[in-house]
């Protein structure tokens, strides 16, 4: 039988999924910290990370994440997921939007409290991605 935060995590999945970005908000601590360690972007409470994914969902409008495994223990929890979405616009100045779809490995690292995340720290492939993406070119075979 599913915990209440393993209940909460499939909820927030696919609110993240559909790109509903007040559910998702209900998900997090007021306090909340949403850490992208490849971006080398960190958002500090519902404010930010509600501009982190408005941006998120922009330039990848078929945005989703598959998740693969996961687990629960506490306070704390962690998962393996595929990261896929099409470049369709971007939202950084001076990166253009190349129109190609991309599929990437990564793993996230939550911490709850109050029944809610306080902290998710995600970590993948920024150069996969670029590759994917035609914005860096693939390593010689």
């Amino acid at each position: 039988m599913a915990t209440d935060t393993e209940n909460m995590m499939r909820d927030f999945l696919a609110a993240m999924n559909a790109h509903d970005l007040e559910k998702m908000l209900t998900f997090f601590t007021d306090d909340a910290v949403y850490d992208c360690m490849p971006m080398g972007k960190l958002s500090r409470g519902k404010k930010e990370i509600k501009g982190f994914f408005s941006d998120t969902f922009t330039s990848f409008p078929d945005f989703k994440i598959e998740m693969k495994s996961n687990f629960i223990a506490g306070d704390q929890g962690a998962g393996e997921w595929v990261m896929s979405g099409t470049f369709a616009q971007s939202s950084t100045p001076g990166v253009r939007a190349t129109g190609k779809k991309f599929s990437v490995r990564g793993a996230t690292i939550n911490e709850f409290r109050g029944g809610k995340i306080s902290r998710n720290t995600n970590y993948w492939n920024l150069a996969e991605f670029l590759q994917q993406v035609g914005l860096m070119p693939s390593p010689p075979q």
